[in-house]
């Protein structure tokens, strides 16, 4: 696996010193996401190469490629199960890394909807090249169960603290974004870094969808950052119930997550936390005391 970090010759400041020191910083480089469309039957190889299209290139932390780009082609619905994929590529190149999907005989997709319009993605941009809203917006392949799963205060509140446990390059270079799974029980499931919020949902979503975990209707989502639209609607793809940021949500992420039934968390942090949807799934104190 491709390092996720460099070291990199610094010089530190303080108040009243100067030393050249070492640091090491995240990594951040170009991959590619090249999808192969079959037409039914087999077709020789240089068939194949004339029916590879483009998605789009995104910006990420190296390792993990081939859970990111099964999860970005499951997030932007070219595919909705892993057995829709044949064959993955990993290509290493000087000018930046290639994954190559192959899709399943049979399969119709309608790749220039999802192709993005960028040619590139930057780390911090989920729905880049998106055409409009509604195009990004993918509802949950099937509705989300009500009121399931049911998390004690106590299990939300101790998600961030072992979230960052788990961060194993953030703690080396405080540059990373994180997403978890977890189960309502707050039991770590699977984890994954990346420079861009986006892109470890995706890898991580992708590492799921590959695994046979999704659907999980126990499932909870937590990432590090803000709760942005585009995370929201990963996960609402992935038919996650429940999820739970460090940060803010936006508007627009709250708007979505409650028009879907989904269970929005922010600010989860410090011992405290806010409901901005779904508050059913979450048990109020009085009644955790009580059983």
């Amino acid at each position: 696996m491709p390092s996720s970090t460099t070291h990199v010759s610094i010089r530190r400041i303080t108040n009243d010193s100067a030393a050249d020191a070492e640091d090491q910083l995240a990594v951040e480089a170009p991959l590619e996401v090249v999808v192969v469309a079959r037409a039914r039957g087999a077709l020789p190889l240089a068939s194949q190469e004339r029916a590879a299209r483009r998605l789009g290139i995104t910006m990420r932390t190296p390792g993990h490629d081939r859970e990111l780009a099964i999860g970005l082609l499951f997030a932007e619905a070219v595919i909705s199960r892993a057995a829709d994929v044949v064959a993955v590529d990993e290509v290493p190149g000087p000018s930046g890394d290639l994954v190559r999907i192959t899709l399943a005989d049979g399969v119709t997709v309608d790749l220039g909807r999802t192709e993005r319009a960028l040619a590139v993605a930057n780390a911090s941009c989920g729905v880049c090249g998106k055409a409009s809203i509604d195009v990004a917006s993918f509802a949950p392949p099937s509705p989300l169960a009500r009121g399931v799963p049911r998390l004690a205060p106590r299990v939300v509140h101790g998600l961030a603290a072992r979230l960052r446990e788990a961060q194993p390059v953030f703690g080396r270079t405080g540059g990373l974004h994180a997403a978890a799974l977890f189960d309502a029980r707050g039991a770590l499931v699977d984890i994954r870094e990346d420079v861009g919020r986006h892109n470890a949902v995706d890898k991580l979503v992708g590492a799921a969808l590959l695994a046979g975990r999704l659907p999980d209707p126990g499932a909870v989502l937590m990432v590090s950052g803000r709760a942005g639209f585009e995370l929201v609607q990963k996960a609402l793809r992935a038919s996650i119930p429940v999820m739970v940021a460090v940060g803010a949500p936006s508007s627009l992420a709250a708007e979505l997550a409650a028009a879907h039934g989904m269970t929005l968390v922010g600010f989860a942090r410090d011992a405290r936390f806010n409901v901005y949807a779904g508050a059913e799934r979450i048990a109020a104190p009085a009644v955790e005391a009580a059983s």
